[in-house]
């Protein structure tokens, strides 16, 4: 059993606090290699943001779960080192099982998802409400999930979005004891998030602009449980200028579509105090990458092509940050 508390880790709970009562929302990234944790401690070092690092099980098992452990800990050793004071959890994205969560927890996570979504409601009031027992022992914080976002992002699939039910949340929230509460209002996993026909074209750019965001479910939701940590998944904003990099140098991304920025920042002034970004983080270090493969094809070494891609999604994150989250100086 390692507590996160021995890694230099901290859990969400005075994160979210904060969030709520500052009216901004906390950048929760994935990572999947080092360069991408290196880009998100130094972008939220330099942006002075708190920050969640989370990994889903997919990504856990590719860094493989020992090595995962002592990449935390360096990662907040590195920002203390770089004189970065702000608060670091490590939080699993859409757990499936009590067994992943539980063996999570022992390795030095902070906080943990359980996703019952794809369960019957009862059942889903169960598997959440045993991960919260256990968590909360060890003091780590949980989040749990009403609703089903629609796309594929590592093992999370679902053809269709059923939006989150507000005369459900307060009865989840109380019989379960979660710390958070991710719900679907139209967000979607990866960058696919619309088929175009979803989507109207913008006459004066010809940018396809998706359906907005259903804030009124949300503001429902807020009246239900006021003063609760909320969620968003899937909310990547799939930013044209990676897309056109990447097509521009080789790649094929056709229509993908992401959540306008404007309504992001719209979302992060309300009780929603944690969003979480993945897709526009793997276009950026894909755009980069392939940057440099079509300029320079001859290049073989990987921090060659791996340092330029860490320097563009440090780029993007402290742009989230200050621009779209609101997070930047609140560390």
């Amino acid at each position: 059993m390692v507590s996160y508390k021995d890694l230099g880790l901290s859990n969400t709970r005075d994160m979210f606090k904060k969030a709520m009562e500052g009216k901004y929302a906390i950048p929760a990234y994935n990572f999947n290699n080092m360069e991408q944790l290196q880009a998100i401690i130094n972008g939220c070092g330099k942006s002075k943001s708190p920050v969640i690092i989370q990994v889903s099980s997919g990504a856990r098992k590719y860094a493989n779960q020992t090595l995962l452990q002592y990449m935390a800990e360096g990662a907040v050793k590195m920002a203390r080192n770089a004189g970065y004071n702000m608060p670091v959890a490590l939080h699993l994205d859409h757990g499936d099982t009590f067994e992943l969560a539980k063996s999570c927890i022992e390795s030095g996570f902070s906080s943990v998802m359980i996703d019952g979504s794809h369960h019957a409601y009862e059942k889903n009031i169960e598997l959440t409400k045993q991960v919260v027992e256990y968590a909360h022992k060890n003091d780590v914080t949980v989040e749990g999930e009403l609703g089903v976002l629609a796309g594929i992002e590592d093992d999370v699939v679902a053809a269709k979005s059923v939006y989150t039910q507000p005369e459900q949340v307060e009865d989840f929230v109380k019989k379960t004891g979660v710390d958070s509460l991710a719900i679907s209002i139209g967000t979607s996993h990866g960058a696919y998030k619309f088929k175009p026909a979803q989507c109207t074209k913008d006459p004066k750019t010809g940018v396809l602009v998706p359906p907005p965001l259903r804030f009124d479910i949300l503001e429902e939701i807020e009246k239900r449980i006021p003063g609760f940590s909320i969620v968003l998944h899937g909310a990547s904003s799939v930013m044209p200028k990676y897309v056109d990099m990447i097509n521009q140098n080789g790649g094929k991304l056709e229509a993908a579509v992401g959540i306008p920025e404007e309504q992001l920042r719209r979302a992060a002034t309300s009780s929603v105090c944690k969003v979480n970004i993945d897709s526009d983080g793997r276009l950026a270090v894909t755009a980069a990458i392939r940057k440099t493969f079509a300029d320079k094809p001859a290049e073989f070494d990987p921090r060659k092509y791996l340092g330029p891609a860490r320097e563009e999604l440090e780029k993007l994150i402290i742009e989230k940050n200050e621009k779209v989250l609101g997070s930047a100086n609140k560390a």
